[in-house]
């Protein structure tokens, strides 16, 4: 009985196929860390997953308002939008954060400010910032931030209480379907304790 013999691939093939599979690799990693800032892109022009197109050019890293320009948006009388504020913090942020205004109707196209008041419960300064989320999704595209503490960094000393103010629009191309919003803000913390107290002791 004859037994075959399987001649090893060469030394040469093993190398080209390592070569290739090492780049299949850098680009699968290449591709899975350029898809979060592609899909935050995505989200802010599509208003998908409930995100919306803040303005940063309108706060300096202050946080003061600098003026903004904006097109004149026709107000449509012909009917009423609820908007509905939520405030949360998460988890390990020792904060409070209060809407001051818990619903507001409103034509769209109109100019409106809504406030909230953010109290810090430790006997640490704390750093943190609040991100926002609206619901339903497709109503994100046509809520328009003018002035908003979400686009910077919010300190806190220990027990401090601030009022934090923001300015809208909803345009008047909002579906009109949609006759109620939420907008929510969850607060989450981004530096320790240590490094909030440098940050106010340099101001």
């Amino acid at each position: 009985m004859s037994v075959s013999v399987i001649s090893p691939m060469p030394v040469r093939s093993h190398r080209l196929l390592l070569i290739k599979l090492l780049a299949v690799i850098a680009l699968a990693f290449a591709f899975g860390f350029a898809m979060v800032p592609l899909y935050d892109v995505f989200c802010q022009v599509t208003g998908l997953n409930g995100k919306t197109g803040a303005k940063p050019g309108s706060l300096g890293t202050s946080g003061i308002s600098k003026p903004v320009t904006t097109p004149p948006s026709s107000i449509d009388s012909s009917r009423t939008v609820t908007v509905e504020f939520m405030g949360t913090v998460m988890p390990g942020l020792p904060w409070e954060m209060t809407p001051l205004t818990s619903t507001l109707d409103l034509h769209p196209g109109e100019l409106h400010q809504a406030r909230f008041r953010v109290h810090n419960l430790s006997d640490k300064t704390i750093v943190g910032q609040a991100i926002p989320s609206i619901s339903p999704g497709l109503a994100a595209q046509h809520f328009e931030k003018l002035d908003c503490f979400c686009f910077a960094q919010q300190t806190l000393a220990p027990g401090e209480t601030k009022e934090m103010p923001l300015t809208f629009i909803v345009k008047p191309e909002l579906d009109k379907d949609i006759r109620t919003i939420t907008l929510a803000y969850a607060f989450f913390i981004v530096t320790d304790t240590k490094s909030a107290a440098k940050n106010m002791a340099l101001r």
